[in-house]
């Protein structure tokens, strides 16, 4: 008998961990809270103001290409950060950002402008996170998501654990279906480089009005990605089906190689497979900051705190610059960032004792009002840090969507670094709600992709 009501009572607390939250926690989101989950209040000395609705559509002009206005170009830097500085702002710092210091003590910096919460999104993002916050749980041991229906974004909104706050990364809005061409560096030591351009599609299946909802039950969506210059690697072509129960339908994904003229498998596309182009440089789930299946790891949430994190950097997406205005030696033109203070989750990912990745230890913050990852430390085996990661953010104020301007991840001790997403020298900028068909998200549409 006692047998029987331990296991029951192990059984309710199972329940309740991976249960969706109240009717009473969810009426804090759009009250206590913003929409999204964040706190609205601003902070106790006002260096964080209150969240009041966002950054309207119209708060800049947007040019024939699609490139935002900088809303706040008349500002200047409250302070700049150096080497001379650092250990004054450590507490607001991640380690990895105090480490580049002393990597790079006489170039990097940190200039930080006064804050401001830019983020809204539309009013149909916000129900579908009511939503979710009220229906939505953990199964799988947190590797994937029950009763996520409908529009599918933000699973956890209030969340209680490590793993529901970076599947809020995960399940972020990017505006519906997205098209972007893009470029990607990966410098030597003295700064030379060669750009690597993509052409990418992400598609989301309640997106696609031909889909057939059985086979998009378990995809969360669709990415493609052409490679068109340098002419060595132009004309190879990665499909990814992205699922949102990686352990009971790992990732599905497909290459076609124009050398071959074949397409592939390719399940060497997640986890710590090599990144697309990258010379070594990151890791296939360092994309997006973080992405792909979180089970590999345990998730520590730590809490809350205030940091310097890369945000609304409309300076760095200029169409003015050059990419050789941005990319230098040991790191990307700290004189074109912009940082500010801002609340975010602190989440500490550690390999588990039966699984591998060649990062053993992921230290990540997560911003409140967007749910994207702003900065992550990596540590190798040794427990040495080794990898400093930098979503340099920036709000698409005319779409009402967050996004990245530029992924950096710098190799502390290779001395190397990758610069993903640059888009300064291209014809268009990203482009909102393009018309997807579920027929060119096949791996029989990828032959006709490549270009030779």
């Amino acid at each position: 008998m006692r047998k029987t009501i331990a296991v029951l009572a192990l059984s309710l607390l199972a329940a309740h961990v991976t249960a969706a939250v109240s009717p009473q926690e969810a009426a804090q989101l759009g009250t206590t809270l913003t929409p999204v989950g964040a706190e609205k209040a601003g902070n106790a000395d006002g260096s964080i103001p209150a969240w009041t609705g966002g950054i309207p559509k119209n708060a800049g002009v947007v040019d024939s290409k699609g490139f935002l206005a900088d809303p706040f170009a008349s500002e200047k830097p409250l302070f700049v950060i150096t080497a001379a500085t650092v250990d004054k702002y450590k507490d607001k710092l991640s380690d990895g950002q105090v480490a580049m210091f002393k990597r790079y003590p006489e170039t990097y910096k940190i200039p930080v402008y006064p804050s401001h919460r830019t983020v809204n999104l539309p009013p149909d993002i916000y129900e579908s996170i009511k939503r979710s916050a009220l229906n939505v749980k953990t199964i799988n041991d947190g590797n994937g998501l029950e009763n996520f229906t409908g529009n599918r974004y933000y699973a956890f909104p209030i969340p209680k654990t490590g793993v529901e706050v970076l599947w809020n990364h995960i399940t972020r809005y990017h505006g519906g279906n997205l098209r972007r061409i893009i470029t990607q560096a990966t410098p030597q030591t003295n700064g030379s480089y060669t750009p690597i351009r993509f052409e990418e599609e992400v598609a989301v299946p309640q997106a696609i009005p031909d889909m057939d909802p059985a086979k998009a039950a378990n995809v969360l969506s669709f990415f493609k990605q052409s490679v068109t210059a340098p002419a060595r690697l132009a004309g190879n072509v990665l499909l990814v089906h992205e699922t949102l129960d990686q352990v009971k339908e790992p990732r599905l994904a497909w290459i076609y190689n124009a050398g071959q003229r074949r397409v592939r498998r390719a399940p060497q596309v997640s986890y710590d497979g090599p990144g697309t182009a990258s010379d070594g440089l990151r890791t296939t789930d360092n994309f997006d900051m973080f992405s792909g299946a979180p089970d590999r790891y345990d998730w520590k949430l730590v809490g809350k705190k205030e940091m310097y994190i890369p945000y609304n950097s409309y300076k760095l997406d200029s169409p003015s610059l050059k990419y050789d205005d941005i990319i230098k030696a040991g790191h990307i033109n700290q004189d074109l960032t912009r940082y500010e203070l801002h609340r975010v989750w602190e989440v500490v990912g550690t390999v588990k004792p039966s699984e591998r990745h060649v990062y053993a230890k992921r230290h990540m913050y997560i911003d409140e009002d967007s749910w994207q990852v702003a900065l992550v430390d990596h540590y190798d085996g040794r427990g040495q840090l080794w990898r400093v990661a930098e979503g340099h953010a920036q709000f698409y104020y005319d779409h009402q969507v967050p996004a990245y301007t530029v992924e950096t991840l710098y190799d502390l001790i290779a001395g190397r670094y990758i610069a993903l997403g640059m888009k300064n020298e291209e014809k268009r900028s990203f482009v909102f709600g393009f018309a997807a068909k579920a027929a060119d998200y096949t791996p029989a549409a990828l032959r006709s992709e490549g270009v030779r």
